[in-house]
């Protein structure tokens, strides 16, 4: 810089820390805690109150709370595909419906134990990953939207049309699991099983983050074309990042169908789809706290203008319209160098 010429805002964050500061106020809450022993009581302190609030709190509120959890995961998951590598995906929610309904299929028609089914969904929906992002590895844009989007489609009018997915009814009397003598069959056993899964999540988003895999979905979410001149294989790390989103859907889409202990192919349309990348978006594309917040934002919003009526939807949209305005990053992007 001139030594005439005035100091802007990030030089003088700069001189002053060595980088720039956080200026959304939520990025300053959290660099309150970038010390790992802050951080780690911040966290201890978060489950510490989603392990009490059921005891605290009405049946219909922890109903609501697993719901947003389960969102928690999928976002996470689509964060991946989406915030990570870069890839638009309108039709996530059938990963969510291949885990949903192969173990409804082997544990409901073929009497096969929920814990044995679960290897073969994940394998299912690692399969349908492979599939999709097969032929969809070298489009992009809109194109690729179309694509994935008509992807999502074509699962939920197999379920719908299929014999053994039990057609557009779906599929019922699903078995609940249970665990070392636990049987897992009350909300409130199904809201810790939901705990334990986002938390799972969590750290699996973390550290697939700080991994040479993250750091390859990033180079090719930026600048395919460097990436690949740098050495990394593009079509190998974006179809990684399609199974491995796939597989976070699976494992919602299975504790899901348990916890209803039925399904149907209208729960895995396209406008679930587009609620779980509205969070992913809304929250910040590639910052985990902030695909978390955009879950509780999309499941509790609505929840919390009840009051308002038939009217909750519009306000709601409403308020998601003025925040993509004002905040068109989302509510807590990602920090940027």
């Amino acid at each position: 810089m001139d030594k005439h010429s005035p100091p802007t805002p990030t030089d003088v964050d700069e001189h002053d820390s060595g980088r720039a500061k956080p200026r959304n106020p939520l990025q300053k809450l959290y660099a309150a805690f970038e010390s790992p022993g802050r951080r780690r009581a911040l966290h201890l302190t978060i489950l510490a109150i989603l392990i009490v609030t059921p005891w605290i709190s009405s049946q219909y509120t922890t109903v609501i709370l697993t719901n947003a959890l389960l969102y928690v995961v999928l976002c996470l998951g689509l964060n991946i595909v989406v915030g990570y590598a870069g890839l638009l995906d309108l039709g996530y929610a059938a990963f969510f419906a291949v885990g949903a309904y192969t173990v409804g299929i082997l544990t409901q028609q073929f009497g096969v134990n929920f814990w044995a089914a679960i290897p073969f969904a994940l394998m299912a929906a690692a399969l349908a990953g492979v599939i999709i992002g097969g032929p969809t590895l070298r489009l992009r844009s809109d194109y690729l939207a179309i694509v994935t989007l008509g992807f999502g489609e074509i699962v939920r009018f197999t379920a719908r049309n299929l014999e053994i997915t039990g057609g557009a009814s779906g599929l019922s009397h699903i078995p609940e699991p249970s665990l070392f003598g636990w049987h897992i069959d009350s909300s409130i056993d199904f809201y810790y099983v939901f705990v334990v899964l986002a938390v799972l999540a969590y750290v699996a988003s973390q550290r697939l983050f700080d991994s040479r895999l993250g750091r390859a979905w990033l180079y090719v979410r930026h600048d395919e074309d460097a990436a690949e001149a740098m050495g990394i294989n593009r079509v190998a790390t974006k179809l990684a990042a399609y199974v491995t989103g796939a597989i976070f859907g699976a494992i919602g889409g299975i504790f899901f169908s348990v916890n209803l202990g039925a399904i149907s192919p209208e729960s895995f349309s396209f406008q679930q789809s587009v609620l779980i990348l509205l969070a992913v978006v809304l929250g910040g594309m590639g910052k985990i706290p902030g695909v978390i917040l955009g879950a509780f934002i999309v499941v509790l919003g609505p929840e919390l203008l009840r009051d308002f009526g038939t009217l909750r939807l519009l306000i709601f949209a409403v308020l998601l319209l003025l925040i993509m305005l004002f905040r068109p990053s989302g509510i807590w992007p990602e920090k940027r160098s």
